[in-house]
């Protein structure tokens, strides 16, 4: 036996010895408990409000959403210049209002003049929302008007821009202020401003995954080292993929599981591929066009 080959035959073997220690000493440490993710079973979220016949994020688009029978809704949160909190995708109003420019640039006084349905545009391309009063609505609205539904926020601005500063704190306050600990979700793509809302709230509230959290589960997931992954989040929300890489495997959504973290399914709307999920653990669906995952969802709890 060459030198070489001895070599690499010793370091094999550590690196067996260290993951077999690893496996006695570690084991994986799930998260606690929170009253907002109990559902006995697989859930519907509204996205935006849900747009089947209705504009984004506006009161119409809930209340449509809300008598289809959904559990809440995942919204995107702004700040306005004078630092309120409404709900609003895009940084700038242009797409969805008769409004142009940055959302941060406005008062909460003057976007209450932007007439939200404007743009919104049904399948006869008709526009037939303009001029009925829909309004951008705040966050605070939002969750006294559906106090039995579950609010799913996603903080949009950067952690680098001032409102995105500013938003981790100003979140946390309106939640102290409204009691809404245990049925809201705050999320964000930006695993920092998870982090830092953490800091106010304590593990009070439940915490969606952002990418780098997401990408760390993954890799966990597919190495030999699963049991030492430490989530610092206590829900999924992702799409069937990241990438080439498929999240939508029993093998992911079971590792998940096991740390008590259950898994939301993003813009899956074809009825094979919900069905497909729900067998394989799928905890929910977000979507815009909520309607056929909860036919599927409520045809299952009658059988």
């Amino acid at each position: 036996m060459g030198r070489k080959t001895k070599v690499a035959l010793t370091v094999g073997a550590a690196g067996v010895a260290a993951w077999a220690a690893s496996k006695v000493v570690a084991k994986p440490k799930p998260r606690p408990d929170k009253t907002a993710l109990q559902f006995s079973q697989p859930i519907i979220l509204a996205k935006r409000g849900g747009t089947e016949g209705a504009p984004e994020h506006t009161m119409a688009a809930f209340k449509k959403s809300a008598e289809l029978g959904v559990h809440g809704f995942v919204v995107d949160i702004r700040l306005t210049k004078d630092e309120e909190i409404i709900i609003f995708h895009d940084e700038t109003a242009d797409r969805t209002t008769d409004f142009s420019g940055k959302i941060s640039d406005y008062t909460l006084d003057e976007l209450r003049k932007a007439d939200a349905g404007y743009m919104y545009m049904n399948e006869e391309g008709d526009y037939p929302f303009r001029g009925k009063g829909e309004k951008i609505v705040t966050l605070q609205e939002l969750v006294n008007a559906f106090p039995q539904l579950l609010i799913a926020v996603n903080l949009k601005d950067s952690p680098d821009t001032y409102e995105g500063s500013l938003m981790p704190s100003k979140l946390w306050r309106l939640i102290e202020e409204t009691n809404t600990q245990d049925r809201v979700i705050v999320m964000s793509t930006f695993d920092e401003q998870t982090d830092r809302f953490n800091l106010y709230a304590q593990n009070k509230v439940a915490i969606g995954a952002g990418n780098d959290e997401v990408k760390k589960a993954y890799a966990a997931f597919t190495s030999k080292f699963g049991h030492l992954y430490n989530p610092k989040a206590d829900v999924f929300n992702v799409s069937e993929k990241m990438g080439i890489f498929p999240l939508n495997t029993e093998g992911f959504i079971n590792f998940l599981h096991n740390v008590n973290i259950p898994i939301y399914y993003e813009d899956v709307n074809q009825e094979d591929k919900i069905e497909k999920l729900l067998k394989a653990g799928a905890a929910g669906f977000i979507s815009e066009t909520p309607s056929v995952a909860l036919t599927i969802i409520q045809h299952q709890a009658e059988n």
